[in-house]
């Protein structure tokens, strides 16, 4: 066990979460649960470290476990892996809700300061746990029930080795940007040649839904300003086009550019959504129609 009030010891974390846990009622996610530990209870026994060496703190509907230096990362990337997809196959057989998760790992620096573990590798692994890729890997494939994730430094020094039941040709990179997060993690599926992972750019990350449907998403949807576009939309401003009756196609005009002032902290300037005091603001048109810059007290 980690003690507690301990400096920074290089530590293998892992996060885990159960898919759908929003949508289960009291008894269905108490049987998730037990079945969630049981099955991460026989894979660490498999690879000899009795759960009770393992730091763990329940979160509900997850876990985040801290393993000692001691252990060979490679046996959790590879054996402790292969028991707990086997672990999941054999509970999920002929069940109408099966139990599906996401689980992520890196290495590094972590504490324990007497109430839980702290520190940039558990922000790290818990953050590519709840990525929208690793949920959207799920998303796509109701038969899969498992996605595994694993950090560039983790891939690179650990998987990448391989070993007993370790695949690294069947990872796939992707992007993970949500936060501070800005991590190109590898993602896994035991049996599958490449994960079902989005198509580059098409990713709901930094907010945008809960892609499968949690309900826990961590209040990712509140991190985004008012007025926010999806990455990839055109901001205001820019030329529209579309078809006219006669089959040709007409351009709209270029909104007129004008003077504007904010004043007050929380400004949201965006397709006419504005926050805050604004000064300086007026828009005039000549008898032509052509915009013109008015005056203002700005």
């Amino acid at each position: 066990m980690i003690s507690s009030h301990e400096a920074a010891v290089h530590r293998l974390v892992v996060s885990a979460d159960i898919r759908g846990s929003g949508r289960l009622d009291q008894h269905a996610k108490l049987l998730s649960r037990r079945a969630m530990y049981e099955v991460f209870e026989a894979a660490f026994d498999a690879i000899g470290v009795p759960i009770g060496q393992v730091h763990v703190e329940d979160r509900g509907d997850g876990v985040l476990a801290a393993l000692g230096p001691a252990v060979p990362p490679a046996a959790l990337v590879g054996v402790w892996l292969e028991e707990v997809h086997q672990g999941l196959r054999e509970h999920n057989r002929g069940r109408l809700e099966p139990l599906r998760l996401r689980i992520a790992m890196h290495s590094g620096p972590v504490s324990d300061d007497g109430r839980g573990l702290v520190g940039r590798t558990v922000d790290l692994t818990c953050r590519l746990c709840d990525s929208e890729p690793a949920r959207e890997v799920l998303a796509a494939d109701e038969t899969i029930g498992l996605v595994f994730v694993v950090s560039d430094v983790l891939y690179r020094t650990v998987v990448a080795e391989g070993g007993r039941f370790v695949e690294p040709e069947c990872y796939a990179p992707y992007p993970v940007h949500f936060k501070e997060t800005d991590e190109t993690a590898w993602f896994h599926v035991p049996r599958r040649t490449r994960p079902p992972l989005p198509e580059r750019g098409r990713s709901r990350q930094d907010g945008d839904g809960d892609a499968d449907g949690d309900g826990d998403g961590d209040g990712r949807a509140a991190d985004r300003p008012t007025g926010a576009r999806r990455s990839g939309e055109r901001r205001s401003g820019a030329r529209r086009t579309g078809a006219r009756s006669d089959g040709a196609r007409s351009v709209a005009p270029t909104p007129a550019k004008y003077s504007i002032t904010v004043h007050g902290s929380n400004q949201i300037v965006d397709g006419a959504e504005v926050h805050g005091n604004i000064t300086g603001v007026s828009l005039t048109r000549d008898e032509d129609g052509d915009a013109e810059r008015g005056g203002g007290d700005g």
